[in-house]
């Protein structure tokens, strides 16, 4: 079996943190405003604010992706996590979910929110294992959440 291994954002991977993203919000959902620009801007809307993206790499493919986006000191949102079709149910998420708990622990982060919605039960379960506990969402953060969710990282 291929291993799976964390891949960092580079710019020639931007296509794919688009790609895997549109694929199931709009499967999902309608693209709002910040995602279309989250998506097209990955650089501008989360790296260059503090935050971090990040890839998993299945064999040759990337095969999902999820990203970290700085909402104050010490709180990190988790973004845009997707994983493909074709690669579903192989655990990848929680891979991806992992990672990205690790990497906002050495970004110095204290508290991981992310906001979801009740029509991804799979999602929601994987941020449970996670360890994540539901909050009270604030009211029009964003149209399609209705789900928000924290992780103390202390």
């Amino acid at each position: 079996m291929n291993e799976l291994a964390v891949i960092p954002f580079s710019s020639d991977l931007k296509s794919e943190f688009e790609t895997i993203n549109k694929t199931w919000v709009q499967e999902y959902f309608t693209l709002e405003p910040f995602d279309i620009e989250q998506l097209e801007n990955p650089e501008k809307t989360i790296i260059e604010t503090g935050g971090d993206i990040i890839f998993a790499k299945l064999g040759d493919e990337i095969v999902g992706t999820v990203g970290l986006a700085k909402v104050e000191e010490g709180v990190y949102e988790m973004v845009k996590m997707g994983v493909k079709q074709s690669a579903q149910g192989k655990g990848i998420g929680m891979f991806l979910g992992k990672a990205i708990i690790e990497k906002a622990k050495e970004m110095g982060g204290k508290k991981l929110v992310l906001y979801s919605s009740t029509k991804l039960q799979p999602a929601l379960h994987i941020y449970k294992k996670l360890g994540f506990t539901e909050s009270v969402p604030e009211a029009g953060k964003y149209c399609r959440c209705d789900v928000k969710m924290e992780l103390n990282l202390d």
